[in-house]
């Protein structure tokens, strides 16, 4: 029997019980909960940085927004008031959609 140890999707304990196994879980502590969020957010882009082509891609990127849109609730931010922030920011400093790579800063 595998043993996953992770935070996983909410209905993913029923999906494994529509296939007739039972699956062992448990509600997380709220420390535990974020600490785990942050290794999931790590799992997620390291999932999206393997992807064999765009679809995979897309659905990594999905997944990473999924885990962002927990970690704004953490933080008591709304995903549209997150989007703001992220707005506000690519106003004064830009994106990164021009490709700038910065090499160094001489004096």
């Amino acid at each position: 029997m595998p043993i996953y140890n992770k935070l996983v999707r909410d209905k993913i304990p029923e999906i494994i019980r529509s296939t007739g196994k039972n699956a062992n879980c448990i509600t997380l502590e709220y420390e535990s909960y974020v600490s785990e969020l942050k290794k999931k957010l790590r799992e997620e882009v390291e999932e999206y940085n393997k992807a064999a082509g765009d679809a995979e891609a897309v659905e990594e990127l999905a997944d990473i927004l999924e885990v962002v849109d927990a970690l704004a609730q953490i933080h008591k931010i709304l995903p549209e008031d997150l989007e703001k922030v992220r707005a506000k920011k690519a106003e004064e400093r830009g994106g990164f959609t021009d490709r700038t790579f910065l090499i160094e800063v001489m004096e």
